[in-house]
């Protein structure tokens, strides 16, 4: 079962997407990847700009898992009579569906050389049968703006939520989210544009991109409204009456679980995976996942216990991979713990995943949040927030909503953690989880019921060693223009760089030495910036080392 670990299933239309609801789709995995009309070394074919920065950031490179699917592979698929619905690049195969299971198709599939494996649904062979649970059943509670006792000035009825974490201190800081992008995966995000909580999110164009991964079209806003609670946690502002942990991030809005008709299907964890890796493409910094996996409508398809091993379904190795790419990945660890199954599922088992348990507002475990270990002993959940009585948007409004369920938990934790790596720019995405485990009051004594316990973020600053004066007299440089003609002049502009001698390293997306050049700083002419030599059009990293200083960009070269 999939819990999208709230509380009540909401928005029940007819009719569905055949994709939605049919059992007769197959995972098919490639035996491996050419590179095609691709190449490593022009990344930004493939990437987005943002995408390729964070990469260059944490010093990540750009290899073959970055590569779409080889299009003659699921053009292949296409003339056998498959339908094609997802192909993932990270996992290396696509979602198809066989129509009507004709096994003349299945097999003239599985006859393909490039063609390592087809699994029904999606499921891998010999799958074990998990126990069902049974989902939290309590409803989202509206209540007048008058009969909310956690009030603050700035926080309203979202006080106790943010000041159990001193969220509030990096929001009076400043830090609210600015410049960071948010993906946000759900059931889907109805009336959202006409809550007045999104008044400011939408006046400043904050929703970059929103796509529906199940019946594959823009319409997000519609069936379900699981999303909309979950950006109340995150993105609301409303001050002196609702305001989210993160409410001037960007936000990507993507629906990849189908709730309606109550059927579960493993072809929602590819959604995922398809949504995941356009994220990524778009440049998210940061993950929320308020969904979880076990169970689906057949036995066969179920989730076993061991397979919560961080390495076993989809979803979670999308999730890992995503990690990789620097991408700080938040899932709810789930609302089993007070029945048979009890313990954590899929994608929360991921060993790069941040998963988060619940609390009330006063810091103490509540009943139903998921326990650990994962399966091969690691200790889940990572941290708790609140997720009893979180207060976010009643929809279709005005007013509170205060609901219940790990759903919650997760984006007000998603949302601080990115307030967070906004204060510490430097820091890599598993520096953050890191720190947030580091800085929670049971980081000595991690255990399965709370993890490493409820995050203090003014504490995460002091172990980062933040100061006020942070930032403000940092080296700063740039290259411009951006992209550069081979007959225009390329400058490195910078401000507050140590003088001295620097050495300028083009370098190709897999770390091979282009070109180097030196210059001194200041310039000879006294200016903020130096003319720096080009190599041949292409795409670069360019590293500028000097004075007890070493920073990396990107730079586009055209002809």
């Amino acid at each position: 079962m999939k819990t999208i670990s709230r509380i009540v299933l909401l928005f029940l239309v007819s009719g569905f997407s055949s994709w939605a609801q049919t059992r007769d789709t197959y995972w098919v995995a490639f035996t491996h990847k050419p590179a095609g009309v691709y190449s490593l070394q022009q990344p930004q074919a493939f990437l987005g700009p943002r995408s390729i920065a964070r990469r260059v950031r944490q010093g990540i490179s750009i290899d073959s898992s970055d590569l779409p699917v080889h299009a003659p592979f699921l053009d292949s698929l296409r003339a056998a009579g498959a339908q094609v619905k997802h192909s993932s690049k990270w996992l290396n195969g696509a979602t198809i569906r066989i129509p009507n299971n004709d096994s003349v198709i299945l097999q003239r599939i599985s006859n393909l050389p490039f063609v390592r494996q087809t699994l029904p649904n999606g499921r891998r062979a010999g799958s074990g049968i998990a126990t069902p649970s049974t989902k939290l059943a309590v409803d989202p509670l509206p209540l007048p703006l008058s009969s909310i006792s956690r009030t603050s000035t700035a926080y309203g009825a979202s006080s106790a939520q943010i000041r159990l974490h001193k969220g509030d201190l990096l929001h009076d800081m400043g830090y609210r989210g600015q410049g960071l992008r948010i993906a946000v995966f759900d059931a889907g995000f109805v009336a959202m544009p006409q809550i007045r909580a999104f008044d400011s999110l939408y006046a400043r164009n904050g929703v970059l991109d929103a796509f529906d991964f199940v019946d594959m079209d823009s319409m997000v806003y519609e069936l379900d409204g699981h999303g909309t609670y979950v950006m109340g946690c995150m993105a609301a502002n409303l001050p002196g009456e609702l305001m989210g942990t993160a409410p001037k991030a960007e936000y990507m809005l993507y629906r990849t679980e189908n709730n309606v008709g109550g059927s579960e299907n493993p072809v929602e964890e590819d959604n995922w995976v398809a949504a995941a890796e356009r994220a990524d493409s778009l440049g998210a910094d940061v993950f929320n996942s308020s969904l979880i996996y076990t169970t689906f409508d057949v036995p066969g398809w179920n989730h076993s216990w061991a397979d919560m091993d961080g390495n076993t379904t989809r979803m979670t190795r999308a999730s890992d991979m995503a990690a990789s790419k620097g991408i700080l990945v938040v899932n709810s660890a789930g609302n089993y713990g007070g029945g048979p199954w009890y313990k954590i599922g899929a994608a929360a088992d991921g060993d790069s995943v941040l998963a988060v348990g619940a609390t009330d507002t006063l810091g103490l475990r509540v009943g139903f949040s998921s326990m650990g270990p994962t399966a091969d002993g690691r200790i889940k959940p990572n941290v708790m927030a609140v997720g009893a009585g979180a207060a976010t948007c009643a929809i279709p409004g005005p007013g509170v909503a205060l609901v219940s369920g790990t759903s919650f938990a997760g984006p007000l934790m998603a949302g601080l953690a990115t307030c967070l790596w906004q204060a510490l720019p430097n820091r890599h995405a598993y520096q953050i989880l890191d720190l947030l485990e580091r800085c929670s009051n049971r980081s000595t004594n991690p255990d399965t019921l709370n993890g490493y316990g409820v995050p203090n973020l003014q504490r995460a600053l002091q172990l980062a060693g933040w100061s006020p004066s942070a930032g403000s007299n940092n080296p700063l440089w740039t290259l411009a223009p951006q992209p550069c003609t081979q007959d225009q002049i390329l400058q490195l502009r910078g401000s507050n760089l140590p003088s001295g001698t620097y050495r300028v390293t083009w370098m190709n997306t897999q770390g091979q030495r282009i070109q180097e050049s030196e210059f001194q700083w200041p310039s000879e002419s006294g200016q903020n910036f130096v003319e720096i030599s080009k190599p041949k059009p292409g795409f670069y990293v360019v590293s500028l080392s000097g004075p007890s200083y070493r920073d990396r960009r990107t730079c586009l070269l055209h002809p």
